[in-house]
């Protein structure tokens, strides 16, 4: 029997991955690339501190893909749960991953839980 994947993991782990997509491509490449010294310290501390976010980004968004390829509930569980503790790691950057972490939520609650096989026991 063929289950239906959740629509709403889809797109939470396709904007998730946007996210990590720029933030790769905000602070290891653009700012990356400073002459002052100055400057380059300052985009080191940034870096430094948004580094956890983006790791439990990054983490969110595979445990998202793996949840909707494989319609498993504790993997988009996981995702959600993810999202949450980047928020904590990093709450200035909260907006970019609400939508996500709902989105994860609802796919969690929309998919089936698993049923106990049959046994056969003659008692």
């Amino acid at each position: 029997m063929k289950t239906k994947k959740s629509k709403c993991l889809l797109v939470s782990w396709i904007l998730g991955a946007a996210y990590v997509i720029y933030l790769f491509t905000y602070f290891f490449g653009a700012n990356a690339n400073t002459s002052d010294s100055a400057e380059a310290i300052g985009v080191g501390l940034a870096t430094a501190l948004v580094t956890p976010h983006l790791i439990a980004v990054l983490l969110a968004v595979i445990f998202n893909i793996l949840g909707w390829a494989m319609c498993k509930r504790g993997f988009a569980l996981t995702g959600a749960i993810l999202y949450a503790v980047s928020m904590v790691l990093f709450p200035m950057y909260f907006f970019f991953v609400i939508v996500q972490m709902i989105l994860s939520f609802i796919g969690f609650a929309k998919l089936k839980k698993p049923q106990p096989a049959a046994s056969d026991s003659t008692e």
